[in-house]
């Protein structure tokens, strides 16, 4: 009985995107709350090597948890479709779940012919950035504004594929998040319910907001990455050809954490939560979304009433409280210590650092380069609103320069096409323009209650 309740919630399930993300999910998902479920990627050379894979194995994928506790969430599924590239996919679909970076999101749904595609009702953002969900619903509109958008906060899970490269068709999860937060484009959203109760199967918080943009901020990346990773130490590790011997969560000189770095992050808060505000949603509070949302260090370290009180504090004792978070996780403060008292080392992650692709291309990282694209779309918006943000100007142009640097020493030729294609300009006009949309309905609303 519960069985065929789970099936009725999702219905077919498709999900865009192949990397450990999208099969992690796909496995999860498969357990009980779909039907039919697919998956497609762009054409490419990585669609063909999982073809190659899948129909080796008759379409089957798996997951590997790695988390001690949560080890039972490990398994296996066999895929019902498998898609190269968007363009013939069958009308049979109820729901997608957009496993793609979110700066891809346009693209994906102009290639997906949503007018051909009339039995979805349902778009799942995995990892969207402030205004994604408002990106998509301006595309989405064009072809069947009934369509529902719902925004997670953030991916609930930290994946990778072997890093060996031995396969793309099993997904190895290191860690899951304590807490997500969800929001939908629709008021009273049944949908909405579903998803929430589908985080939590997975022992995973979750907390539904009244506004996507709510969601979409209650994402830590926004608030830590470009801080700690578009400065000059930071910048200097990720396009080093040297290999780094320093760590991206460390105290300066192990890794970038200083009293400069944290004050941006304050800075970049501040700027943040203006513009939440300005779109009528709620702002969180910074320190208390770390700790509590995130992760928790012991109350001896940071009171309770130090945490909940966080927001009315000056900004010197901000910095200096979200100094003492982030030197008090240098281990994990509720490890167990080794026979010689150490604790776990909680915050060694080496920088991914610039690489060269098959053809010789040069990559940036997602870390910060995602990061960017995200602030540039932020501010883009916030322009519109006459909304100064000078924080987030200064993290962008540091960015901008240090690419810009590191192009003329190769050659621009030498880097890969996409770090040339800007599109923050029109996904800032789209997502204006829905805003504007959504105002002038409200208005309309209220004249006719008015009269």
């Amino acid at each position: 009985m519960i069985q065929t309740e789970r099936v009725s919630r999702f219905g077919n399930v498709l999900i865009i995107g192949a990397g450990p993300a999208a099969i992690h999910v796909a496995v999860d998902i498969s357990k009980g709350w779909c039907e039919q479920l697919g998956l497609a990627n762009r054409k490419g050379t990585h669609t063909d090597r999982l073809k190659q894979e899948l129909e080796s194995c008759s379409g089957n994928i798996s997951t590997v948890v790695q988390v001690e506790s949560k080890s039972h969430l490990s398994g296996e599924v066999q895929l019902t479709r498998f898609y190269e590239g968007f363009e013939h996919i069958d009308n049979v679909w109820q729901t997608l779940i957009l496993c793609t970076p979110c700066d891809t999101y346009l693209s994906v749904i102009k290639q997906l012919n949503l007018d051909k595609l009339t039995e979805i009702k349902t778009i799942l953002l995995l990892s969207p950035g402030i205004g994604s969900n408002l990106l998509v619903q301006s595309a989405v509109s064009k072809c069947n504004d009934s369509i529902e958008i719902i925004s997670l906060s953030t991916y609930y899970a930290a994946t990778r594929f072997d890093p060996r490269g031995s396969t793309l068709i099993t997904s190895i999860v290191k860690g899951l998040k304590r807490k997500v937060f969800v929001g939908s484009n629709k008021p009273n959203s049944h949908a909405l319910i579903n998803v929430k109760d589908f985080i939590e199967s997975l022992g995973i918080a979750c907390e539904i907001t009244s506004h996507s943009i709510e969601a979409e901020s209650r994402s830590i990346t926004a608030y830590v990455h470009p801080p700690f990773f578009i400065n000059d130490f930071s910048l200097h590790e990720i396009f080093s050809h040297v290999r780094s011997t320093k760590y991206m969560y460390k105290l300066y000189p192990e890794g970038p954490i200083t009293q400069h770095t944290i004050k941006e992050m304050l800075q970049l808060w501040k700027e943040t939560s203006a513009f939440i505000q300005l779109l009528k949603a709620q702002p969180l509070n910074l320190l208390k979304f770390l700790n509590d949302d995130n992760y928790p260090v012991h109350e001896t370290t940071l009171s309770r009433e130090d945490v909940e009180s966080f927001v009315e504090m000056d900004e010197t004792k901000q910095q200096y409280l979200l100094y003492i978070r982030y030197s008090s996780i240098l281990i994990d403060p509720f490890s167990k210590p080794d026979e010689n008292g150490k604790y776990t080392d909680f915050s060694a992650f080496p920088y991914v650092q610039v690489s060269q692709d098959k053809e010789g291309k040069w990559v940036i990282p997602r870390v910060p380069y995602e990061d960017y694209k995200k602030l540039k779309l932020l501010y883009g918006l916030a322009q519109r609103f006459d909304l100064a943000m000078p924080q987030t100007v200064e993290l962008i142009n540091r960015f901008e320069q240090k690419v810009a640097s590191f192009m003329q020493e190769h050659g621009h030729h030498t880097c890969r096409s996409d770090m040339n294609v800007d599109t923050t300009a029109d996904e800032v006009n789209a997502i204006y323009e829905e805003l504007l949309k959504m105002n002038r309905e409200e208005w309309e609303l209220k004249d006719v209650h008015s009269s």
